[in-house]
């Protein structure tokens, strides 16, 4: 399965619990019903995954942590805020390059609808 065939199925599933749960709520509650809904679809997904920065030969625990990674592919940064900024799209793009992943998904649920909170990033490198 691609990127984007994974994300086109990530997105639908998003889309299907934020429509149940609305906004307002927690970032964790709408990362566990997520994880919920892509494994209950046959998806393997990691959950909370760290990711190690290497510096100098050294690999180094920073606590970097990916919401979801999702068949070990397409990295789902996941927000409840009023507005996306550029921290955290550099978040999601750090966490692509350390992972050498190529596509993320940065989620905001906190919208009325879903579809202006999603935001492709695809890592250039």
């Amino acid at each position: 399965m691609s990127e984007n065939e994974i994300s086109n199925k990530i997105i639908g599933l998003s889309i299907d619990v934020h429509n149940a749960l609305g906004p307002g709520l927690l970032e964790s509650a709408y990362k566990e019903c997520l994880y919920y809904k892509l494994v209950q679809s046959g998806l393997n997904v990691q959950k909370e995954k760290a990711m190690p920065l290497i510096f100098e030969e050294v690999k180094l625990d920073c606590g970097y942590r990916i919401d979801l990674l999702v068949e070990n592919k397409v990295v789902v940064e996941i927000k409840s805020v009023d507005t996306l900024n550029d921290i955290h799209l550099a978040q999601t793009l750090t966490y692509l390059k350390l992972g050498d992943y190529k596509l993320g998904l940065l989620m905001n649920f906190n919208v009325v609808r879903l579809k202006e909170g999603i935001r492709r990033v695809v890592n250039g490198l």
